[in-house]
């Protein structure tokens, strides 16, 4: 199977340029890494179900998934014991009739989202010639409930390319549809696939940017490069609540890393103005003590969602080190590293205070942190 995407250091030279750095931070250090490894593994052990899940039903079937791939992403082995349980419970979720990994059709929910993450949870174990036959089926069914004409949108429906959690009556969205390109890119399937080509269309039409991609008014009202986190149905957003998810198109931190590793899958290439914009806005708003972009009331919510979608994105974009706006070089994985060494909590969980999006729930957000960390280490 494909492994992670690299697109070559040249391809965003132009905008990753050789300006003066004023700072940059320390070198990732290797003991650091272990140690919020070895403490998070720890702790998940200790929370481990007994038929190998982790959290409560029905959301363990997604955590378990974003567990699993952060631990053996971290150096645990695909036979040790709380990932070969973890792992068995997954092929528990295996749905022979339908193709998906979410388990029995009449419990499943959230099943793009579950069976994206499941894919590539099997996908890190490594056991290529057991799940091809698996995997190879979740991606077919990911792909039939893509929105699409097979489906009754056509190109000019504010939902055509996109993913949303479950089905005929889901919505589709930026988070779900980035899950399900990941899922694809993992799967090997090619990015010249008209999968990627639908997907696209559907990203375009989450970002800030008023061009022949995004015609909708909000996007020429903010016309920055970021994302948020649906066009659908006009534009639904998360930046704040209430009548906000309608009025409130300003993007955010998750939601633009998230479209832009979405480019990057789908072939989007330095000089495309949509990748331009997106980065002069990263560049404007880098920063790991929040998720930039959301009002400061909100600045802490989804903030591991975002650490592990942030160092996703950095990896596929293939550099080392990014100059914001002010020309600061960062190293981007010696500040991710830090960031995560001084939120870990002495029993070796991850938590976010601001309990939304399930942050509250300490083995997903231990497993987003798992799976930022394991972007910190160079290949």
């Amino acid at each position: 199977m494909k492994k992670r995407l690299l697109i070559p250091l040249a391809a965003f030279g132009a905008v990753f340029a050789l300006l003066p750095a004023a700072s940059i931070a320390e070198q990732p250090s290797a003991d650091k890494y272990k140690a919020i490894a070895e403490k998070a593994t720890d702790f998940l052990k200790k929370t481990q179900n007994a038929d190998g899940s982790w959290g409560k039903d029905p959301q363990n079937r997604g955590t378990t998934g974003i567990v699993v791939t952060g631990l053996i992403r971290t150096g645990t082995k695909a036979e040790d014991a709380p990932v070969a349980k973890g792992v068995k419970f997954i092929e528990s979720l295996v749905n022979a009739k339908s193709g998906h990994i979410a388990g029995d059709d009449a419990k499943a929910t959230l099943i793009n989202y579950t069976t994206s993450i499941n894919i590539m949870a099997l996908n890190a174990a490594g056991k290529e010639d057991k799940y091809k036959a698996v995997i190879g089926n979740a991606v077919k069914y990911l792909k039939e409930y893509q929105w699409d004409d097979a489906r009754g949108k056509k190109e000019d429906s504010d939902y055509y390319g996109g993913a949303g959690y479950a089905g005929d009556k889901s919505r589709p969205d930026l988070s779900n549809t980035a899950f399900f390109l990941e899922a694809l890119k993992d799967a090997g399937v090619s990015k010249d696939d008209p999968a990627f080509k639908k997907a696209l269309v559907f990203v375009g039409r989450c970002q800030n940017l008023k061009s022949e991609f995004n015609t909708a008014p909000w996007a020429e009202k903010n016309n920055d490069g970021s994302f948020m986190y649906t066009g659908a149905n006009g534009g639904e957003n998360r930046r704040t609540d209430g009548d906000g998810t309608k009025t409130d198109m300003g993007g955010y931190g998750s939601m633009t890393y998230a479209g832009i590793k979405s480019m990057v899958y789908c072939g989007v290439g330095k000089d495309d103005p949509r990748m331009k914009k997106a980065l002069e806005w990263i560049g404007k708003n880098y920063t790991l003590d929040a998720n930039p972009g959301m009002p400061e009331v909100n600045s802490q919510r989804g903030l591991y969602y975002y650490y592990h979608t942030f160092a996703k994105c950095m990896d596929a974009l293939g550099e080392d080190t990014f100059v914001d706006a002010k020309g600061v070089k960062h190293d981007w994985r010696a500040d991710l590293l830090a960031a995560l060494a001084k939120r870990q909590k002495p029993d070796g969980s991850f938590i976010n205070e601001t309990d939304r999006w399930m942050e509250g729930e300490p083995n997903l957000v231990t497993g987003y942190a798992l799976m930022a960390l394991s972007y910190c280490k160079k290949k």
